[in-house]
């Protein structure tokens, strides 16, 4: 991958990281369940630590400053939106939401892995690869949680 491929790459990693922290901080609100709720909220900090890693390897103009980029709306035409409004439709249901956390963080897992071994660039790959474990985390925080609130 070229410079300006993995700047790219860089770009829209952060943006989906936000994704997430914008699909968890909207769970964390309508959860009633106070350790789902928890879960939720910190996955969403989680979640904005990632797209700080990946924002802060980007380099170049047109960026907007990190808070600005973060306090930006939701992507409603994300993968990780719309996943939630297929799910969702009716009433929020936390057990769907959870396993739909679970199936996005898998499929974020294996999409952060994929993308460190295209990187040759040691510090970037390190980068995916840092946060695909912290990832990998986040399905087994999920799991577990799930465990212990629906059997």
């Amino acid at each position: 991958m070229g410079f300006d491929d993995i700047q790219k790459a860089l770009r829209e990693s952060a943006q989906t990281e936000k994704d997430a922290m914008d699909f968890y901080k909207y769970g964390a609100e309508k959860m009633a369940d106070d350790k789902a709720r928890k879960m939720f909220e910190l996955l969403a900090k989680e979640e904005l630590e990632h797209a700080r890693s990946f924002y802060d390897a980007c380099t170049g103009d047109g960026l907007p400053p990190f808070d600005v980029f973060i306090a930006s709306p939701p992507d409603t035409e994300s993968a990780w939106w719309q996943a939630l409004k297929q799910a969702m439709l009716g009433e929020f249901d936390e057990r769907k939401a959870m396993e739909l956390a679970l199936e996005q963080e898998e499929a974020l897992e294996k999409e952060l892995r994929a993308m460190a071994e295209k990187i040759e660039d040691p510090a970037v790959k390190e980068i995916y690869l840092a946060n695909a474990k912290s990832t990998h985390r986040h399905e087994q925080l999920i799991e577990e949680d799930y465990r212990d609130i629906y059997g």
